[in-house]
């Protein structure tokens, strides 16, 4: 079973179910459509006032295949090879295009984008905002013709760019610019990090004296410069 549709398939299954005897399955099947869906064409609830496109004269199914399919339900119809190959449609590389009503805003965009994301390179400013290096360079050393009357916009808002558009140009260039050197950014080793931490010792100069010991009286008044008082 083929996944590719024929062109315009409900117009394709609108000439099937009114000139041929193929049943409701076949006819979804080569179309891609609901069996329910093709009911309804021929009920006419769906499709009106659409108008059938034979599939053999625009080359997409071949006389013989119907009347295979006519004669047997269980037959599956299949689309002819088409005899000229079309190519894919790429989209081509380049700056992105600007309106004319918007060009005079590319500057302020730019202006914009150096200030507040200094990391992206000229041939993402160029993606974003569809300029050329020159102009960003004149903008970036202030050598534009309009520099003293150059104010910072954001693209985004001016339509220049997506903001989808802006935060992948600003995940690439983040990604690219290598990270800062850290300090200590090795391990210690297990032998300094298990090892005691010495106690201080204490401190017992500053004691207070115990009050359970004895007081010699002598040496007390000795210091005050008198002697024992004699009774």
């Amino acid at each position: 079973m083929s996944n590719a549709a024929p062109l315009m398939p409900k117009a394709t299954a609108v000439w099937l179910v009114e000139n041929t005897s193929l049943t409701f399955d076949q006819i979804a099947d080569f179309c891609k459509l609901h069996p329910l869906e093709v009911k309804g064409i021929a009920d006419g609830e769906v499709a009106q006032g659409i108008k059938g496109l034979d599939p053999i004269t625009t080359n997409q199914l071949t006389r013989d295949q119907l009347d295979k399919a006519q004669a047997d339900p269980e037959y599956r119809l299949q689309l002819a090879d088409a005899r000229h190959s079309v190519p894919e449609a790429k989209p081509k590389k380049g700056p992105r295009y600007t309106p004319v009503s918007k060009r005079q805003d590319r500057p302020n965009a730019i202006l914009w984008l150096v200030r507040n994301h200094a990391e992206l390179k000229d041939a993402a400013i160029m993606r974003l905002v569809g300029t050329t290096k020159s102009t960003i360079q004149s903008v970036r050393e202030r050598t534009h013709w309009n520099s003293t009357h150059l104010q910072p916009m954001d693209p985004v808002t001016l339509g220049l760019c997506s903001q989808i558009d802006l935060d992948l140009e600003v995940q690439r260039a983040a990604k690219e610019k290598p990270a800062p050197a850290q300090e200590h950014a090795t391990l210690l080793p297990a032998s300094e990090t298990t090892q005691p931490k010495p106690q201080p010792e204490a401190d017992t100069s500053s004691e207070p004296p115990r009050r359970d010991a004895p007081i010699d009286v002598d040496s007390v008044f000795a210091k005050l410069g008198g002697g024992k008082r004699s009774e």
